[in-house]
Order: structure tokens, then sequence, then C-alpha cells
């Protein structure tokens, strides 16, 4: 890769490292850190999340229900409730980003139906 491509990549990153957003991402991660079982939970919760994300089947559907409530009430805490809060956040601006990456190079993202 071109050194001036990896030279804008980590000013890029520093960018990124220093919004509000992935700061405050970062802080809600540090305080779940410190109580192994909620992040222990937090983490089975995420892998719950993606295989789900993953699957299909005709029970998708009861599956997607009982995950949410699951999460209704794992989120009655209000460290974890702030964690996920402040991760959505997180993954919503890299997304946003990544798109606007992806639109600005003119990347084809079509796909035939």
């Amino acid at each position: 890769m071109e050194q001036s491509l990896i030279d804008a990549t980590e000013k890029y990153a520093e960018r990124i490292r220093s919004t509000d957003v992935y700061r405050t991402y970062q802080e809600q991660l540090s305080l779940i850190r410190q109580n192994p079982e909620k992040y222990q939970r937090v983490n089975e919760f995420r892998r719950k999340n993606y295989e789900l994300q993953q699957s299909e089947g005709r029970d998708i559907d009861e599956r997607i229900e009982a995950l949410a409530e699951e999460m209704e009430k794992f989120r009655e805490d209000p460290v974890v409730d702030d964690f996920f809060r402040a991760e959505l956040a997180f993954c919503r601006m890299m997304q946003e980003i990544n798109l606007r990456v992806t639109e600005a190079i003119n990347f084809d993202m079509e796909f035939p139906l």
C-alpha cells in the first residue's frame, strides 16, 4: 500500500478516536469491563444477536422476540443500557462513515436481483 494512503488512514483513525461518540463508547466499555460478569453477559448477548442475524428458519420470529425480551430485561441495568447505547451510536457512526467512503470512491454496490 502507498505510504501516503497509510498516513491518511492513520489520520482518519485519529479523527475517529477524537469524536465524542468514540470517547463515550470507550468510557462505557471501560465501565462494563470493570464487572466481568456483566461484560461476559454483554458478549453472550452480542454473540446470540450475531448468530440470530445470520440464521434462517421458521422459528426466526420467535427467536427474535425471545432475544428482544432478554435484552429488555438485561438493559434495566443502567450500566448495561448506557453501554449498549454508546455501542449503537458508535456503530451507526462507523456505518455512515463507511457508506460515505464507499460512495466517494464510486464503488459499485448494486447487486443483480
